[in-house]
């Protein structure tokens, strides 16, 4: 063998540490896990419109309404279309479930502000399934989880600059159909959501009334994907007419710890149409975090890049831990056990495509590079979590506890040295623990000091 050059050691003494942080990980201790049955259901406000006390009824693979409650069965095709799998779920469902979390904010008491999924999957299937966020607290020894309170999203004065499906009615209840709201930040004596159809932000007072709706604006332009309201021609390979994939709007979305500052951030990098490509770094897709003003209302221009470990790859949830640093979650597609815990007899918890990537990070926005991109500081590994005590309700084995959910999405501090988690369980579309089986949905609560400590 070769000895290295005292240059060449020098030099890489010198990069090390520069190439090695996104990849440096943290370990994850599991201090507590509850769980919400997937089969939770509220009524609607009882002043809503008839066509709401039944949600589901347009999802159908062709399309057509249905109208009797628990006559389509679910499937979950996440992880592989090509091969789905029943949940045991049937839908339409009687009442509004309490499913699919998509962002969370701790309060700092025990309790959480979550945020519900637009419906089910897709702006032509959700217009009978309301917009929604829930205070609730999960209870870490008994494991179960306490809905305080709900509000659902209306728009009695109208706010939002285009037609809603509840367009005709007094409280003008929003719908799946209207906006995918992905990402929750009470400040103050309002609520902001990131959505991910315009993208807009959305701001209501906290029980749900509209109080302003903003298109988005980068390097002084609006920004569109073919959902935006104005958009009459969908995009097409070749021939872009927007810049914002479908459904890669806003999937997280941070805020400065004063409030002055919310930090929204893409799930899709944006189309580059001077080189024709999503934009990228040397082949790897990055995705842009903006900066809204709340106290003025408009957005400040100012941009940061977080560059994907994989092209591919999806955020799921963005919360800042100070001033200066944030959590990011970055996964994959897949769902179900990884792979090195597939080896060997066949597991009946296996799954067709198994989960490879899902981790949160933690970055840096002030050490930002001259090109806007972030620093990443380190990870850790959601399929790898620690579980000495055998506190695992489901998915803990040898004292190991994996998350393997095809979308996980939510994240957040709860104190110096622990982080909430939890999934989004696209009710009646997942089956991560079980092939056969609806996900429930889960949170855990993750010792990661280190993490949170790392600069």
């Amino acid at each position: 063998m070769l000895k290295p050059s005292a240059l060449v050691l020098a030099l890489s003494a010198a990069l090390a540490p520069t190439l090695s942080l996104a990849d440096q990980a943290f370990p994850a201790t599991l201090t507590g896990h509850a769980v919400l049955p997937a089969q939770t259901f509220l009524a609607p406000p009882k002043d809503a419109p008839e066509s709401l006390k039944i949600s589901g009824k347009y999802t159908a693979a062709d399309g057509r309404r249905v109208d009797a409650a628990g006559s389509l069965p679910g499937h979950s095709y996440l992880s592989d279309k090509g091969v789905p799998r029943p949940t045991g779920v049937p839908l339409p469902f009687k009442g509004q479930p309490v499913q699919g979390f998509s962002g969370i904010k701790s309060n700092g008491d025990g309790t959480f502000w979550v945020l519900q999924d637009n419906g089910y999957g897709a702006k032509n299937n959700s217009a009978d399934a309301m917009l929604m966020f829930h205070r609730l607290q999960p209870d870490w020894q008994k494991g179960g989880v306490k809905l305080n309170k709900t509000a659902f999203l209306h728009d009695p004065e109208r706010k939002v600059p285009f037609l809603i499906v509840n367009e005709g009615t007094k409280q003008r209840y929003l719908t799946g159909a209207d906006f995918d709201i992905e990402s929750i930040q009470p400040i103050g004596d309002a609520v902001w959501f990131g959505d991910e159809l315009g993208p807009y932000l959305i701001k209501t007072d906290r029980k749900g009334k509209v109080l302003a709706v903003f298109e988005t604006k980068v390097d002084g332009k609006t920004l569109k994907s073919p959902d935006h309201y104005s958009v009459t021609t969908p995009a097409t390979s070749g021939a872009f007419t927007t810049v914002a994939r479908r459904s890669r709007g806003y999937e997280g979305m941070a805020a400065s710890k004063d409030g002055q500052f919310l930090y929204p951030l893409l799930e899709g990098p944006l189309w580059n149409a001077e080189d024709k490509k999503w934009e990228n770094k040397d082949g790897r897709e990055y995705l842009r975090i903006l900066e809204f003003s709340v106290a003025k209302g408009e957005w400040t221009g100012r941009s940061w890049k977080y560059p994907l470990e994989q092209n591919g790859n999806n955020i799921g949830d963005f919360n800042m831990i100070d001033a200066d640093s944030g959590l990011i979650i970055e996964r994959d597609n897949g769902e179900g056990l990884p792979e090195h815990a597939c080896n060997g007899p066949a597991r009946p918890d296996c799954q067709n495509v198994p989960a490879k990537f899902k981790r949160i990070y933690k970055i840096s926005l002030g050490e930002a590079d001259s090109e806007g991109f972030v620093k990443k500081i380190g990870h850790i590994d959601l399929l790898d979590i620690r579980d000495p005590q055998g506190l695992a309700r489901r998915g803990g084995k040898d004292g190991k506890f994996t998350f393997p959910f095809v979308t996980i999405e939510d994240v957040d501090v709860v104190d110096a040295e622990h982080i909430v988690v939890a999934n989004d369980n696209n009710l009646p579309y997942s089956a991560a623990r079980q092939p056969n089986r609806q996900d429930d949905n889960e949170f855990i609560l993750l010792h990661v000091p280190e993490l949170l400590k790392a600069r």
